[in-house]
């Protein structure tokens, strides 16, 4: 078989699982991984609340992936910056980008804009430490709204509700602790467009929402309701029922007395947000299921008295330097993972993940969409065109010769080293560390491991 080199553009699940496909599909294949952050790992080190360590299992799998010798992961690393396509078809016989969505859906009301109203992607950032954001967050609405029907918007409710200390035991870095620690916030509104039966909620998410001993989780039953058509997506789903399940349960819980309340609306659609400088208040509409699954407005309007706002309506992903975008769909036009310009493919360029299909579904959903790609390179396999400079070493001197100062994977492992031992020393798993010149440093310091082994000890 043809020996080939492939780069994957992003070093999130999506990628590492087109990479782990591809190398199990075809013996001669050699993959790169390149990676805008020095870590890998993508949607799960920055993307998954700090308080999911099951979630975060993953990565024990991804990081077997990477492992492989036919695999080899480069951080820090940019496309389009530090890389441009040309220079990656010098080394490369293919390129699957898997860049995925970093940020937020827009949401067109009146007064979203305002201060205090935040994208729930970016608060996802902060609290998970990523190098890219600010260190500050200010948690000074004692009543918050949160916009959305999905894991994420359950993941911003929850952080905003625990406690400080609740979250001292996961990974989150000590600029996180200490902003939650001075958090105001009382009472979190979430709201969802629809009934309790078109929710996105995951089982687990949700139950999640009761752990905290000092939380009440109250289901208002406004707007609470289940048609014909919910019973039949009730009927039809497992999750479903078991979402369902959970909230019935809690429509009949009454404020118990705790510091913090997480309260559940249904049919309540954002209308505008309210205030002239900042956030005062959001406006809802009700709205009424229409048997199919959606619904329409009522014309019948809430005021809500929060101090802050925070959108959860889903991911967008960014267009890349010299490949098409699709700017209404958020992805790059594909045809099963082939990029194409206007109908005509691009030779040896592929996509998997959210940018190919947008930002939908979990984590391991990703496995069966790259699969898919690999599928369409390994038949494309004879028309792609061969790399000018394909020895392994070239990409890495022409970075070098740029003055890009890129990560390894032995380097990575160097920088979980030392963070785990910044853990233990606080008798914690894991203490990430944020600033990029900081990972930089200790990925690249031949004496941080042996530093971090003996902080441990």
């Amino acid at each position: 078989m043809r020996n080939l080199r492939v780069a994957v553009i992003g070093g999130g699940p999506a990628g590492t699982y087109a990479a782990d496909i591809l190398t199990k599909e075809h013996p001669g294949a050699q993959v790169d991984i390149i990676e805008r952050l020095p870590a890998p790992y993508g949607l799960v080190r920055y993307g998954v609340a700090p308080d999911h360590p099951r979630i975060k299992e993953i990565v024990k799998a991804l990081g077997r992936v990477l492992a492989k010798p036919s695999i080899r992961f480069i951080g820090n690393v940019e496309y389009g910056t530090d890389l441009t396509r040309d220079d990656l078809r010098q080394f490369y016989d293919a390129v699957i980008f898997a860049t995925g969505a970093m940020h937020d859906r827009p949401l067109d009301i009146p007064g979203i804009d305002l201060a205090g109203s935040h994208g729930a992607a970016d608060f996802v950032a902060w609290y998970d430490g990523h190098p890219d954001v600010a260190r500050d967050w200010a948690l000074e609405a004692e009543s918050v709204a949160v916009i959305g029907a999905g894991n994420v918007a359950l993941d911003v409710a929850r952080v905003l509700a625990k406690t400080a200390d609740e979250q001292l035991s996961t990974e989150i870095p000590d600029n996180v602790y200490q902003g939650l620690k001075i958090n105001k916030a009382t009472d979190i509104h979430v709201f969802a467009r629809r009934g309790p039966a078109q929710i996105k909620f995951t089982p687990m998410e949700l139950r999640e929402l009761a752990h905290s001993p000092n939380v009440d989780v109250l289901v208002h039953p406004e707007g609470f309701e289940i048609d014909e058509g919910s019973e039949q997506a009730i009927q039809k789903s497992k999750q479903t029922r078991m979402v369902c399940d959970t909230l019935l349960k809690w429509l009949d819980n009454e404020p118990t007395g705790k510091a913090h309340r997480i309260h559940i609306h249904f049919c309540a659609a954002p209308a505008a947000v309210l205030g002239e400088d900042r956030v005062t208040g959001l406006r809802t509409e009700r709205t009424e299921l229409t048997g199919d699954g959606t619904v329409r407005g009522t014309g019948e309007f809430t005021d809500w008295d929060v101090q802050a706002v925070y959108r959860a309506v889903g991911y967008l992903s960014s267009p890349l330097a010299d490949l098409p975008f699709d700017h209404a769909a958020g992805v790059i036009p594909n045809e099963a993972g082939r990029v194409h310009d206007g109908g005509e493919s691009l030779p040896g360029t592929y996509v998997t993940g959210w940018i190919k299909r947008g930002p939908i579904g979990l984590i391991g959903h990703t496995k069966s969409d790259a699969a898919q790609t690999i599928q369409c390179l390994l038949e494309d396999l004879d028309q792609l065109p061969s790399p000018s400079s394909p020895h392994p070493d070239s990409v890495l001197t022409m970075l070098t010769s740029r003055g890009v100062q890129h990560t390894s994977l032995e380097g990575w492992h160097q920088l979980e080293a030392h963070e785990r031992a910044l853990g233990a020393a606080e008798g914690r798993e894991r203490i990430k560390v944020v600033p990029r010149e900081e990972m930089i440093t200790i990925s690249s310091d031949s004496s941080a491991k042996d530093d971090s082994e003996g902080a441990a000890a």
